[in-house]
């Protein structure tokens, strides 16, 4: 997940569904067979040409947002570094294409499929005959055998980190030949395409000191179209170079490096050229963008520019503040070092798509009012989706669409607008909701100690119950100071770590974008405590895009009696100690979409179980809200082998999610990405992995194809 990203799978979501009367949900059936398939909102753009346009040689210089801490995968700190390099460096056995959904890789895999149901599921895998490690030994049986005993879940010397699909192998065989490799289920196991990809060596999964120390810096045997030459921790480097006994179309680049850079620095890594490739945030963006156009230079020509001049001329191009309130001379200094920038990045433009991950609202349903659903359902109906995505959206020249499920995204074959289980936005019924439950207008508030404990499990005199401090600590009740919601640039990352596009972003607005204006209307109160929820945000590069949100939804709750207390903590702590632990009523962050829900999305959904300690074990259901049927529905979805049903399965699964209204599908998240302009086959990937064997440079004289590649203008 990602507050609005985390790593690359270790992230999730939230369900549960409504005791019947609660809410009238139409029936749940799968697709027709009339239904249209969705296709995705955007499509890649990584200026794409034939490999023979394709220079040979180069090295691409590509920006992560920290050195891996491991290279395998299965291990609980790996990221999306460690992903990126499993992806060039290690076999696959499926890939995704440019829907989100898994297809076979033919350098590794001739075919897959299921040959036998009963009585037992058994895949037959048909390797490519010239498939070989970089020792030189064929890929097969034993590294596939190696990897199940590994990630099966019953040997704890292995310090793995999810074993899903791996715990329902029985056994493991060599088929008819050293090519053919025959896997028995013990359970059907929908989701068998996961397995396998990445596969490592048996080298590495063979015994548990390889698996847990081994292969943490370094990868000794590899399969890809590149290898691991060294990891640079001095220079924060992860160096790949070509594979020499690599089988297939031989790699463009000569090395690919991964080089740790901060997202507050990339514009200028761009710039010296210490960077080709990075994601970037939207104001990186607009910087860009603002350099592929020629704009006036307000130094050029004779005699003393007036500083009335440079200052609008500074404030036209969104130099600091300081700069601008400076004198002559230090505006003319800061406006040169601008214009310095700019040339410097007239090279460089901005790729953009939509990333598979979507921006959700989380409701804490463990304790305070949110406990109760129909508290739940009053925040959803009072929510205007499709005004938050085209805050969000629009100003990229992106699809401002709504997410309309929590399982998959637009394209995928799971993908379905599930959203009608909860409603549209509607104040009227979210205002009876809140009256059913009790929360009436202007009722007396009984005197409440302060108190700085925030809300979650292990918080039950939390914010619910505390009387305004005037803003302390970081917190401000929205509406308190007579304004509704705000200018969205106060305080300021992705799981998505949205600050990194992984830790609080996820949200994208203009800086200074004014919130609606809210009719007025009377707090809520019940029991003499008020209908206050505290809305948790992360602090850091990036997460001004997610306040401004947050106000936004802030303003709209106010409009039927809900107030809010926006409390700024620091990224670092978001995530762990706010989400994870229940520490919030209200939170934005991402979960990436999965091509295999059933597994995947399980565990983001489940509903929260008692530990034998007397603890509660949520899994990743941070939002706590959950229940028997969903779980059912998921147990039943990843037991079938009829792909038809197990999508049946999963839409049933996704609208009682809806219903239950533990957490709130926004918008797709913005995928922006900053690439030297002679960069080809790289950039926006959207779902499809990326083929890295035809990334490179265009060979010169060559023209790219016209299409829709290009700078985009988030101005």
């Amino acid at each position: 997940m990602s507050h609005d990203g985390v790593g690359l799978r270790a992230v999730m979501r939230s369900v549960s569904f409504l005791t019947a009367g609660a809410l009238a949900v139409p029936f749940l059936a799968g697709c027709s067979s009339e239904e249209k398939v969705s296709k995705p909102l955007a499509g890649q753009d990584i200026a794409p040409v034939a490999r023979n346009l394709v220079a040979d040689g180069g090295t691409l210089k590509w920006a992560v947002d920290a050195l891996p801490e491991t290279l395998n995968t299965f291990q609980a700190d790996a990221d999306a570094g460690t992903s990126r390099v499993a992806q060039a460096v290690l076999p696959s056995m499926f890939r995704l294409d440019a829907s989100g959904r898994p297809v076979p890789n033919p350098a590794y895999l001739e075919s897959a499929k299921v040959i036998e149901t009963e009585p037992r599921q058994v895949v037959l895998y048909k390797l490519n005959q010239r498939a070989v490690w970089s020792d030189g030994r064929e890929i097969g049986a034993a590294d596939f055998l190696a990897q199940w005993r590994a990630l099966a879940g019953k040997n704890s010397a292995y310090w793995t980190a999810r074993n899903a699909g791996y715990d329902r192998i029985e056994k493991i065989e060599r088929g008819a030949d050293d090519l053919q490799v025959r896997v028995t289920f013990s359970r059907p196991y929908a989701d068998w395409k996961s397995l396998f990809s990445p596969l490592y060596p048996k080298d590495v999964m063979g015994t548990p000191d390889a698996f847990n120390d081994g292969a943490r810096r370094k990868l000794k045997v590899t399969a890809g179209p590149f290898k691991v030459d060294k990891v640079d921790t001095a220079k924060k480097d992860v160096v790949l170079t070509r594979n020499p006994r690599w089988w297939g179309k031989p790699a463009k680049l000569d090395e690919i490096v991964l080089h740790a850079v901060p997202r507050d620095k990339r514009a200028a890594a761009l710039a010296d050229g210490s960077v080709d490739l990075a994601d970037v945030d939207p104001a990186d963006a607009q910087r860009i963008g603002f350099a592929a156009r020629r704009s006036a230079n307000p130094l050029q020509g004779s005699g003393k520019t007036s500083v009335r001049r440079l200052r609008d001329w500074a404030r036209a191009h969104d130099l600091d503040s300081d700069d601008v309130k400076a004198g002559r001379k230090k505006l003319r200094k800061a406006i040169s070092e601008y214009l310095d920038d700019q040339q410097a990045l007239r090279g460089i433009e901005v790729r953009k798509s939509l990333e598979p991950a979507y921006t959700q609202l989380a409701l804490n349903g463990s304790t305070g009012p949110l406990a109760d659903e129909r508290v739940r359902r009053a925040v959803a109906r009072a929510l205007d989706r499709r005004e938050l995505a085209r805050l969000v959206l629009t100003p990229l020249g992106l699809p401002a669409v709504p997410v309309g499920s929590h399982l998959a995204l637009s394209g995928q074959p799971a993908y379905a607008d599930n959203s009608g289980a909860i409603g549209d936005l509607d104040t009227k019924e979210a205002q009876a909701l809140l009256g059913d439950a009790g929360w009436v207008p202007g009722g007396p508030v009984k005197e409440q100690k302060k108190t700085q404990k925030a809300a979650g499990p292990e918080h039950d005199k939390s914010m619910h119950e505390k009387k305004s401090d005037g803003g302390k600590d970081g917190d401000h009740i929205v509406g308190e100071d007579g304004k509704s919601g705000g200018r969205g640039d106060g305080g300021d990352r992705h799981l998505a770590r949205e600050g990194k596009q992984g830790g609080a972003q996820g949200a994208y607005a203009p800086q200074g974008t004014a919130a609606p204006a809210a009719a007025a209307v009377q707090p809520l109160a019940k029991d003499g405590k008020p209908l206050l929820l505290r809305f948790v945000l992360p602090t850091g590069a990036g997460s001004q895009t997610l306040t401004s949100v947050a106000e936004r939804i802030s303003a709209m709750l106010e409009r039927v009696g809900i107030r809010t207390t926006i409390s700024k903590v620091p990224d670092t702590s978001y995530f762990k100690d706010h989400i994870a632990s229940g520490d919030y009523d209200l939170a934005l962050y991402s979960w990436p979409s999965s091509a295999f829900p059933a597994t995947d999305d399980r565990p983001v959904y489940a509903k929260p179980v008692p530990a034998a300690d007397g603890s509660v074990n949520v899994e990743q259901n941070y939002t706590r809200v959950g229940t028997d049927q969903v779980d059912q529905l998921f147990d039943e979805a990843l037991a079938t082998l009829d792909e038809g049903d197990e999508v049946s399965l999963i839409r049933k699964a996704d609208s009682r999610i809806w219903a239950a209204a533990g957490s709130i599908p926004l918008y797709q998240r913005p995928q922006l990405v900053a690439v030297r302009k002679n960069l080809v086959n790289a950039g926006a990937f959207g779902f499809q992995t990326p083929v890295y064997e035809d990334m490179g440079y265009l060979k010169k004289g060559a023209k790219l194809p016209a299409g829709p590649a290009g700078s985009p203008s988030p101005s």
